[in-house]
């Protein structure tokens, strides 16, 4: 041990007065024959350490089944531990003494007034074991040569690896044992004294310890569940998680503990931009991930951390639900309650208006660099906000944005959060952290335009005040059901009254908009789109233009485009997959339709990733200034994936067969498929390959499994091929124990 403080004068203080102040504590391992003292007593040598692995995980909620849990000791802080010690004769607790101390093991400046060092000397019981902010040590049983000990870290120690050495002293000699087994200190949810301490049970059993969720993708009309293994409990995952946080994220030892800068940090480390971190984002037009695993074929953060882990090197590749996903893996696995969160509709504002100015030309391709997300995917950790103080509605606590998708820079770093959620309900949007982003994407105003040249002044085609942020949506509590959340981040949507008052102050605004006109005040003709927004893969559909003219004497003629083009999830990189021009005469009081009708064939070669559509409709009315634009974005539903267990009873350690099956849905074969497999106890997610799958049949796979630990269980899969891919289904189980 090194450190630039005098050791020796810090432990003297803490010895009994009557012993000599000038020994060295580091003296060896074990005592030497000149340690005796003049009966024959030797200075107490350590023999061995009992970490008591069994009792103190289950204690302190720290099941990792691999080897963490074998090769360190993992407790949570403001919570004592025990220890056992066996020396090479009888403890006497008159004439022995017995220091513990502890250092962070990266930290070669390690001090007791940076936090990163302590050194304690037992109480002689264990009622209490000092102030829940500073170490704490007490006796509890001496039983002839074994001492057991409870040891308590502080409620703010440093989330890290820290190291133990034992210092014995008798008359003036001493002896000194560094333990090899390494501490991991982690937050503690269950700690009324730790930043992060949530009180409801449940909630804790969901936000920390469970290692399976779901995220919710798709659109606002028609989303769907993707299940995520977490696995913050598996191998290498722990490790890896307190690896970031100092060679990534460059927290100082003494900052580890602070539950606010760590996740700053953690939305910054996930993505590789600025600092080298875990994951690559990459958004292809061409579906084209070569070099890497796709986004949408990830079963869950355990291959990426363990492939990043091994490697230090950035994994290939991520779009949101990775990154949020991962981010949510290694804030469990440190102790800080968290959740996924899927926003429907989220704007991405890029030049900090609050609004989004979507900008058309007249031939309707997209202008504008601001853009809404069909959904975007970020996170939640749980702390309280003490750097904050109390705002006008009260303190800053509780759920805290944090996005580690990079979007828009911060401080020079693609970076976001935590942003209190409650501060963005009160539209508080000057509080750190990127509050005003957050607000933004669930509650920005939609503002449709046309441009049609430099010396023409644009033209509002129409606001929207209700399209962003919709369904804000989390895995329920202890339930594999959808959880709404969108009220923890917004009001009810704003009243006409006041709406009616925003769009006349917008009309005469001074900003680079000031010379918008409006759509004429046209009210003859009324459109409606309707799309099935339950379709499944393969199937032909059809989109239905609906054209009503309420005028009771006037006819008109409406021509314009229906069309139909595969995106992104980010609602970039359309492609064309049909559009059809029209022009149709209305009469007074009558309904006409326009009829596009799109077929397998049309848009197979055109899909993209979630197989989401874009239907856009726009007509002009012929003599007047209106038109009309309007879209809607759809997703075709695909299959899930089915598991059937053996016959025999699932029980604890005891190897069953499992089948994984999926219909093909296609009117075309499924060439080269591979089921990807996780659950706990799977080191390695499971490759299982298909070779071909008819028109009409079923793809299945077959494994030996053995489940690890009784009680609730989650299986997932995905399954990939040429033609089809992000198709995913999970099963839940129970594990009887051994008999």
């Amino acid at each position: 041990m090194s450190h630039n403080f005098n050791m020796l004068s810090w432990l003297n203080r803490l010895l009994p007065h009557n012993e000599p102040r000038n020994l060295n504590p580091f003296l060896s391992r074990r005592p030497s024959s000149e340690h005796e003292d003049a009966t024959g007593t030797t200075v107490l040598g350590v023999l061995k350490v009992d970490p008591c692995m069994e009792e103190n995980h289950k204690k302190h909620h720290t099941r990792y089944f691999n080897a963490a849990a074998k090769d360190a000791l993992i407790v949570r802080r403001g919570e004592p531990f025990r220890l056992r010690i066996h020396f090479d004769r009888d403890y006497s607790p008159s004439n022995d003494s017995i220091s513990f101390i502890f250092s962070v093991a990266d930290d070669t400046e390690a001090q007791p007034g940076m936090g990163t060092f302590s050194a304690l000397v037992p109480h002689d019981a264990i009622d209490y074991l000092g102030d829940p902010l500073e170490w704490g040590a007490g006796i509890e049983s001496i039983d002839g040569g074994t001492l057991t000990v409870l040891i308590k870290p502080p409620a703010n120690c440093p989330v890290t690896q820290w190291q133990m050495e034992i210092d014995t002293k008798l008359y003036g000699r001493g002896s000194s044992y560094s333990m090899a087994l390494p501490i991991y200190v982690l937050f503690n949810p269950w700690c009324p004294d730790d930043q992060v301490y949530l009180e409801d049970s449940a909630q804790r059993k969901e936000y920390v310890l469970n290692d399976t969720t779901i995220i919710w993708v798709g659109f606002s009309n028609s989303m769907h569940q993707v299940p995520w293994k977490v696995g913050q409990f598996e191998h290498d995952i722990l490790e890896c998680s307190l690896h970031v946080l100092g060679a990534v994220g460059k927290i100082p030892p003494a900052l580890r503990g602070d539950p606010v800068r760590v996740a700053r940090s953690l939305s910054a480390l996930v993505n590789v931009f600025d600092d080298n971190g875990i994951l690559w984002g990459k958004w292809s037009e061409t579906n084209d991930y070569s070099g890497g695993v796709a986004p949408f074929d990830w079963t869950g953060s355990m291959e990426i951390l363990q492939k990043y882990y091994k490697n230090k090197k950035p994994v290939k590749y991520a779009q949101c639900w990775v990154f949020g996903g991962v981010l949510a893996t290694i804030a469990r696995s440190l102790g800080i309650p968290t959740r996924i969160i899927s926003c429907f509709n989220s704007a991405h504002d890029i030049k900090g208006s609050l609004t989004l100015d979507i900008i058309y030309d007249s031939n309707n391709n997209n202008l504008s660099p601001e853009s809404s997300w069909n959904f975007h995917v970020w996170n939640e950790l749980w702390m309280k906000r003490p750097d904050l103080g109390v705002g006008q509605h009260g303190p800053f606590d509780g759920w805290q944005v944090v996005d580690s998708t990079p979007q828009e820079r911060s401080m020079g770093l693609y970076q976001l959060g935590p942003a209190p959620v409650s501060a963005v309900k009160n539209g508080e949007v000057q509080i750190s952290y990127e509050c005003n982003f957050v607000f933004a994407e669930v509650n920005a105003d939609m503002v449709k335009w046309r441009y049609t040249g430099p010396n023409v002044p644009v033209k509002l085609l129409s606001t929207d005040t209700q399209y962003i942020g919709q369904n804000l949506s989390t895995k329920a509590v202890l339930k594999w059901e959808r959880e709404d959340v969108t009220a923890n981040y917004k009001f009810a949507e704003r009243s006409k009254e006041e709406r009616s008052t925003m769009f006349k102050a917008l009309k005469k605004s001074n900003n680079a908009y000031s010379k918008l006109y409006l759509n004429d005040t046209f009210k003859d003709i009324e459109f409606d789109m309707e799309v099935n927004h339950d379709i499944k893969i393969g199937e032909d559909f059809s989109v239905v233009l609906k054209m009503t003219n309420k005028s009771e004497s006037t006819a008109h003629v409406a021509a314009g485009e229906i069309s139909c083009d595969t995106i992104l999830y980010n609602g970039k990189g359309a492609l064309e997959v049909k559009a059809q021009d029209f022009e149709l005469e209305l009469q007074p009081q009558s309904t006409g339709y326009v009829h596009l009708n799109v077929v397998f064939k049309d848009y197979f070669e055109k899909l993209r990733p979630h197989a989401a559509f874009q239907i856009t409709a726009t007509a002009k009315i012929k003599d007047t200034k209106y038109e009309h634009y309007a879209n809607e974005n759809f997703m075709l539903r695909k299959p899930d994936i089915k598991f059937k267990f053996g016959d025999s009873e699932i029980v604890v350690d005891k190897e069953i067969d499992v089948i994984v099956r999926l219909e093909n849905p296609l009117p075309i074969p499924l060439q080269k498929g591979i089921f990807t497999v996780e659950g706990p106890g799977i080191k390695k997610p499971l490759k299982l390959k298909v070779i071909e799958v008819p028109v009409g049949g079923t793809a299945a796979g077959t494994f030996k499994y053995t489940p690890p630990y009784a009680g609730r269980g989650t299986l997932l899969a995905k399954f990939t091929s040429k033609e089809l891919d992000d198709v995913s289904g999970y099963k839940h189980y129970e594990v009887e124990p051994q008999s």
